[in-house]
């Protein structure tokens, strides 16, 4: 089993935590670690699209090219 810590949260928030893991059927770790795992997600996913917004309209028009190659190749 992995090594394991504490930290500090109000007795609310435990319980807040608690529940939804539970309605999930996972433990509060477990919980923790998809909802920290999504967020990184989110994370990901926004800065490729803020990257994709700032590459211009070269970059895109440049995958549009090789777009309409692969749909125009035969087989």
């Amino acid at each position: 089993m992995a090594a394991t810590t504490t930290i500090k949260v109000t007795p609310a928030l435990r319980e807040r935590i608690n529940r939804h893991a539970a309605e999930r059927g996972l433990t509060a770790c477990g919980f923790m670690e998809q909802l920290v795992g999504d967020l990184e997600r989110e994370q990901m996913l926004a800065a490729f699209g803020h990257a994709f917004a700032a590459a211009g309209t070269d970059y895109r028009d440049e995958t549009a090219d090789w777009d309409g190659i692969q749909t125009a190749w035969p087989g």
